[in-house]
């Protein structure tokens, strides 16, 4: 043998005797397709201490996930401390987690792991849920209450509404957003069925009713389903989502914005989002839109319109639907998640974000393969 070749496979040998690299904790790629879920404070005791949080991102990390979307503004309270809430209605944090910061706790635990955060501000523009006065919010602020056409606070479906039209109103939750992006870092943060949004109830308070009117030129009191007030409503809410743009974007270019709204046009029609035009004004750097489905031919019959009505190709990689993984008593089966994540994949839809957490440990077999 030539004494080149005895030095070849000696330098092989040097090189199987490296000591092997440790895993990566670079954040995945922006064109890395979502592998997401939603962590939440409700029905789970996942973020109820340190803990619990690093055993659950440990948990989703084994699982092949790389992105979670974590509760931050549930309620009435941050998930974190706000100077915001504490100058505005002198609560800094759900006291649940006072002398805690659970989001700084999940954005630690999941970077270490290479993981993305997006702070789930879940609450937007609703200030409570089942309190008939509003909770604390607007018992403080009642000239921050959405308002229906009976003159009483807006509540609907057990949950109840800040005017979603008022400046003042408009600054506290925006404020919010700033607040987060600016004290953490994060790889995003996230909207959805009530950010930006409001009931179709709403919009009868004295000043939005009066810039109605002056705007089109009718004296009447639209019905709540009038087109045309739908559509103005809807405008209004969407100059609000291309106004968070802007300002997040200047605080942080990379913080991406994600929403995940109700499903079109429904969300329009009943909550005012308008989403199609998020996305088609750039407005979004991702959707989720909650495909929440019990049976596959629903599922499929929704993606089909959002594939082939809603946005456009070029803007389908913004598209991650989120899958009703668990709510209440309710889980799905294993059968019926494969079916859903292949039609995602049968529609040129590579990422999906499950709701939630708590579904994974009665699912294991399934999310055990799911990302392998």
């Amino acid at each position: 043998m030539s004494r080149s070749y005895f030095l070849f496979l000696f330098m092989l040998f040097l090189v199987a005797c490296q000591p092997k690299a440790p895993e990566s904790t670079d954040p995945p790629k922006d064109d890395e397709p979502v592998r997401g879920i939603w962590l939440t404070n409700v029905d789970s005791e996942a973020l109820f201490s340190q803990e619990k949080i690093e055993e659950a991102v440990a948990h989703c990390h084994e699982l092949g996930f790389n992105t979670i979307f974590v509760v931050s503004w549930n309620r009435a309270y941050t998930l974190y401390p706000s100077q915001v809430m504490d100058k505005t209605f002198g609560r800094k944090i759900d006291p649940k987690f006072d002398g805690r910061d659970p989001l700084q706790e999940v954005i630690t635990a999941a970077h270490a792991r290479g993981m993305k955060v997006y702070a789930w501000f879940e609450f937007g523009f609703s200030c409570s849920y089942q309190e008939s006065d509003g909770g604390f919010i607007i018992r403080e602020k009642p000239e921050w209450a959405a308002i229906d056409s009976t003159g009483n606070l807006v509540s609907k479906n057990g949950f109840q509404w800040m005017n979603a039209f008022d400046s003042e109103v408009q600054d506290f939750v925006l404020s919010l957003l700033k607040e987060a992006v600016q004290q953490y870092e994060l790889d995003g943060i996230q909207g959805d069925d009530r950010l930006p949004a409001l009931p179709s109830e709403a919009g009868y308070d004295s000043n939005t009713l009066a810039s109605f009117q002056k705007e089109s030129g009718t004296v009447d009191i639209p019905a709540q389903y009038d087109e045309a007030w739908i559509d103005w409503r809807a405008q209004r809410l969407n100059e609000f989502m291309g106004r968070i743009h802007r300002e997040i974007k200047k605080i942080d270019p990379d913080c991406k914005i994600s929403v995940s709204p109700s499903i079109y046009p429904w969300s329009k029609e009943q909550y005012l989002q308008d989403w199609p035009t998020w996305v088609k004004e750039g407005w979004v750097d991702m959707v989720c839109p909650q495909v929440y489905r019990y049976d596959l031919e629903k599922y499929r019959n929704e993606l089909r319109k959002i594939v082939n009505e809603q946005v456009q190709a070029t803007d389908l990689p913004l598209i991650s639907p989120g899958i009703l993984l668990k709510v209440g008593d309710y889980v799905a089966s294993d059968t019926l998640l494969q079916q859903m994540v292949q039609e995602n994949r049968k529609f040129g839809i590579n990422g999906e974000v499950f709701f939630f957490y708590e579904g994974l440990k009665k699912r294991p077999t399934f999310f055990d393969q799911l990302y392998e």
